[in-house]
């Protein structure tokens, strides 16, 4: 090959070399700005920025929504499926928080406390919103609680129970101490409630037993399912006040799980957990909330949390109770809870006295 010909291939392969290192550098910034162009969009839309990641790890302060030091969260449960009455909350847990000291009320309010805004039960709240509009519910079960408690609710959480079925398992399961037996003779199955059983009137073919004997207890998720929303038992644990405390129990136990537990270290399987949450939680909390939230409750510890239910009392040990069973006919035939002194009043004091101040009375 002649030297002046070697020179000239030369010449064109040092501008090869360019024309190539030209081009790497302009696919790698148009990947770079794809990629970093959303990833800023969501940081600016839930307002990540690189102050609140610095709280987050290394800050104490809470930069949430606030009433009087304290953020309020409301935690609805619904059925979920295509059936009748799907998506009304059989669970409506009011938690406030208070992320300073740290501490926490958390009050269960009844599914059938009557609701004059709406002229119906509280538990409907949710499905008439979202009846209006999707996303709906979110906004009229929020303005439902805060006309019992008397209270702002700042965020709303809905839990769909076979997604609570999938997450209690991948923890792998959870720890509950039973307080009292029960037996319940007519836990519903799921896909029979319209079986008309061959004929047979009592429809037993409807219903499965359930039993529980007091004491501690290893739960799976369908089990624990199971232990919340059990309904028909006999005796005491067949009311909505007991199974409203098994509730409260069943999310401490969670909680509990979850802190003890060595899937927050195992980040496989933290990421199954956070995807199983993701999909089984309907929420207005945007994402900087939600990982200021979930860093509260994995540092929360043994800080206190005080449980309350509000129910229609005890004769037997002198309790009042907040709730009573007003005759059906004054509610088109329907049986309610109404507050047994006309208003919702008595029960906003009492209330805002536990938020108050820890100290405050338990019971009216």
């Amino acid at each position: 090959m002649q030297p002046h010909f070697k020179r000239r291939l030369l010449k064109y392969t040092t501008y090869l070399r360019s024309l190539i290192f030209l081009g790497v550098i302009i696919l790698g910034s148009v990947a770079l700005i794809n990629y970093l162009l959303p990833l800023f969009r969501f940081a600016r839309q839930n307002n990540i920025t690189p102050g609140f990641v610095l709280n987050l790890f290394f800050g104490k302060e809470m930069q949430m929504k606030k009433y009087q030091g304290r953020t309020n969260v409301v935690i609805l449960g619904v059925a979920g499926g295509q059936h009748e009455g799907a998506d009304l909350t059989d669970t409506n847990i009011f938690l406030s928080i208070d992320f300073s000291k740290p501490d926490i009320v958390m009050i269960s309010l009844p599914r059938d406390i009557w609701l004059p805004s709406i002229r119906d039960k509280i538990n409907s709240a949710y499905h008439y919103g979202e009846a209006k509009m999707i996303g709906g519910g979110l906004l009229t079960a929020k303005a439902a609680i805060e006309e019992v408690i008397g209270q702002p609710v700042h965020y709303a959480l809905v839990l769909d129970f076979s997604g609570f079925v999938k997450i209690i398992d991948l923890i792998g399961g959870i720890d509950v101490f039973v307080e009292k037996a029960f037996t319940d003779n007519y836990y519903p199955i799921a896909g029979k409630e319209n079986d008309f059983c061959d004929g047979d009137p009592t429809f037993a073919c409807r219903y499965q037993q359930l039993k529980f004997e007091a004491g501690w207890q290893i739960m799976n998720g369908d089990r624990a399912l199971k232990y919340v929303r059990s309904r028909m038992a006999e005796g005491e644990e067949g009311s909505d006040f007991a199974r409203e405390k098994r509730q409260q129990q069943v999310i401490v136990a969670f909680k509990n799980k979850l802190i003890g537990s060595s899937i927050i270290r195992n980040p496989t399987k933290a990421k199954q957990l956070f995807s199983a949450i993701n999909e089984a939680v309907l929420t207005d909390l945007n994402w900087s909330e939600k990982l200021l939230m979930s860093k509260f409750f994995l540092t929360f510890g043994e800080g206190k949390m005080r449980r309350i239910v509000l129910d229609s009392g005890d004769e037997e040990k002198g309790k009042k109770g907040f709730l009573v069973h007003p005759p059906e006919w004054q509610y088109n035939g329907a049986w309610v809870l109404a507050p047994r002194t006309g208003n919702f009043e008595e029960i906003q004091k009492y209330i805002l006295c536990q938020l108050e101040e820890p100290n405050c009375p338990m019971q009216p």
